[in-house]
């Protein structure tokens, strides 16, 4: 990126855009739904099981002006999910005020690790051991959904559980690659503490984006 350019991204004027597509929401409280998902690049996090490590690096997603992304997702739905990587790298506020702005319905999809900016009607709050959520993100979290890879999840999801608000939604989701293994032992656990809900990815069972 030229200078003038990591300043426009660097004040949330232009993004890291990996991708933007129309499709239905598979996971989580809004799964079915039709939603326009905007993918921003970068994320250090770093999951060793995330299935989309390309959106890791921000350098190789071209920056692209918010007032773009906008016009674009006006034409598919009134529903936008923002999306990564991890876009809480970035300064949302600009975006979401356009959207905002354009009378949209405005959802992210977050690890939470970096400070929560931006005006959203729905933070899905997905936390991850590596790095965890800053304080501020529980009290405003719609949801929780954790990913379950292994049974030391369960714990952690429980620890996450204490931090969101009684009205925070709990979903406890299988990691894909290890679904079979760790689907038994999510039903058992959701069987014996309903408080929790079973996320799937629908969405890879439809064999759609």
């Amino acid at each position: 990126m030229k200078n003038d350019t990591q300043d426009l991204v660097e004040k949330g004027i232009m993004l890291p855009l990996m991708e933007a597509f129309y499709t239905i929401q598979g996971e989580g409280f809004h799964k079915g739904t039709a939603a326009y998902f905007v993918r921003i690049g970068g994320c250090d996090v770093g999951c060793h099981w995330c299935d989309v490590k390309e959106s890791w690096n921000p350098e190789i997603h071209p920056p692209t002006a918010i007032g773009a992304i906008v016009e674009d997702a006006k034409e598919y739905s009134e529903t936008i999910v923002i999306t990564g990587g991890e876009p809480l790298t970035w300064n949302m506020a600009p975006l979401t005020g356009l959207l905002k702005d354009a009378g949209m319905q405005i959802h992210i999809e977050t690890s939470g690790a970096y400070t929560l900016t931006g005006s959203w009607d729905w933070i899905c709050l997905s936390p991850k051991k590596i790095k965890l959520p800053t304080p501020e993100i529980y009290p405003v979290a719609n949801e929780l959904k954790v990913i379950v890879y292994n049974k030391s999840d369960f714990a952690f999801a429980e620890e996450q559980a204490a931090k969101v608000t009684k009205d925070c939604i709990l979903y406890l989701q299988p990691e894909w690659s290890n679904r079979e293994k760790m689907m038994p032992l999510i039903v058992d656990y959701v069987m014996k503490n309903p408080k929790w809900k079973v996320s799937l990815q629908t969405h890879k069972y439809l064999n759609i984006p």
